[in-house]
């Protein structure tokens, strides 16, 4: 058995001082019947417990670690900036590089505004949209997590639908009923709801390849039909790319699906590791933020040299050539390897990947939404990580998060993983 008794320790310690022991739920572990592994560094696609046991690590700090864990590029630009200062509360030029940066690759935005996090990204758009349309009710899609602001934690999936929350205590009932929750890939329903309410419809917010119920790729046509309708009924399409950009694509999910939404949420790999999040879009909406505009949005560490410094460091490294083809090739290997593994074990499981995001559901059929996920049988995923664990493959301890393939992993690394899941397998 692996030794984690420092884990085990920290974690009764922990739990004196912070709810659950953890600052963000999933990590405690809970569904998977697990104590929480208490991390003390990280190289390339290792980390390392604070009992020594090393780990090929597919969580990559939910997302954004794309190029591993202390990738020089990103250590040494770091390293530097320390030395000039860590927060200003003030305007610096590497704000400007960056915003350069990610416009360049996202055609549909002219703007953008730098925040500290995917919710704060989510919450400013939509407060964005509201403003824009004068309209109320916000739509978004079943086993989609945008934040824990209120209005968005509907049927959320990611550590919501982990520890089986229908929504949060807290949020008053008049906020949620402005919140309608759809089932993902079904234009039919969308249809129908906005030929009912759609004059009322300020939003429609999607993550375009989901990575909180686990991950599912959009249906043929349902980005386009997201497109097509709230262009009819005059609301705003809001792209949740705080995990999908950068990730799937060099200018994210909008570019590789050939859409333009009006608004775009970012965050994970545009900080490189370091806090970050961003909203974005045209000009026109854009204007309408403070100081420019009278839609109000602030933030003391929006900016930060440390964020911004990463950012870059990861950016610039992304753009080497065939950087995201390798990426997926390296991906298909590992979910193809692991389903065939499965498949000799006799253990039914869906494996997709779109880049360098995956999904490993242990379901009888093809996942397409939430209802689809939660067919998958929680049993046999906690045996899965468990025994993952047990022999050196960290992945996320739920059935209902994405995993990601980062180019600091090897060919020994992918094929070291796909052997450990037919042991796993092989057990289960």
């Amino acid at each position: 058995m692996l030794n984690i008794q420092t884990s085990i320790s920290m974690n009764e310690r922990a739990t004196q001082f912070m709810p659950g022991g953890v600052n963000s739920p999933v990590r405690a572990c809970r569904s998977v019947d697990c104590h929480p592994l208490f991390i003390s560094q990280a190289t390339g696609a290792y980390i390392i417990d604070a009992d020594g046991n090393k780990y090929i690590d597919y969580v990559g700090s939910w997302g954004p670690m794309i190029l591993g864990h202390r990738h020089p590029a990103v250590i040494s630009a770091l390293a530097s900036v320390l030395n000039e200062g860590i927060s200003y509360g003030a305007p610096i030029e590497k704000e400007i590089e960056l915003a350069e940066c990610i416009l360049s690759a996202f055609p549909a935005m002219d703007m953008i505004r730098m925040v500290n996090s995917g919710t704060e990204a989510t919450m400013s758009a939509v407060r964005l949209a509201r403003a824009h349309t004068g309209r109320d009710i916000i739509v978004k899609f079943d086993g989609c997590y945008h934040g824990h602001a209120d209005t968005l934690l509907v049927e959320a999936g990611s550590g919501v639908a982990t520890l089986g929350i229908p929504g949060s205590p807290g949020i008053p009932e008049r906020i949620a009923s402005q919140t309608l929750s759809l089932p993902y890939n079904d234009l039919n329903t969308l249809n129908e709801l906005m030929q009912k309410q759609g004059d009322k419809v300020a939003c429609v917010i999607v993550e375009p390849v989901a990575g909180n119920m686990g991950m599912i790729r959009p249906q043929p046509g349902f980005l386009e039909g997201l497109q097509e309708v709230t262009q009819k009924y005059g609301s705003l399409l809001i792209f949740d790319e705080v995990m999908t950009g950068y990730r799937v694509a060099y200018g994210g999910a909008q570019v590789l699906y050939n859409i333009s939404p009006d608004l775009t949420c970012l965050g994970k790999i545009i900080g490189g590791g370091m806090p970050v999040g961003a909203y974005g879009g045209r000009r026109e909406l854009m204007k309408k933020i403070a100081p420019e505009g009278s839609v109000y949005q602030a933030g003391t560490l929006s900016g930060n040299p440390l964020a911004m410094t990463a950012g870059l460091a990861t950016l610039n490294a992304l753009q080497q050539p065939d950087f995201y083809e390798e990426l997926s090739v390296k991906t298909q290997q590992l979910v193809s390897g692991i389903k065939g593994v499965a498949k000799t074990a006799g253990i039914p499981i869906q494996t997709d990947h779109v880049g360098s995001m995956m999904g490993v559901f242990f379901a009888d059929a093809p996942v397409h939404n939430f209802d689809d996920a939660k067919t998958s049988n929680l049993e046999q995923f906690k045996r899965y990580f468990q025994g993952m664990r047990e022999r050196g493959i960290y992945i996320a301890p739920s059935q209902f998060e994405a995993g990601f393939v980062s180019s600091a992993h090897s060919q020994s690394d992918i094929e070291n993983t796909i052997n450990t899941a037919r042991e796993v397998f092989q057990a289960i």
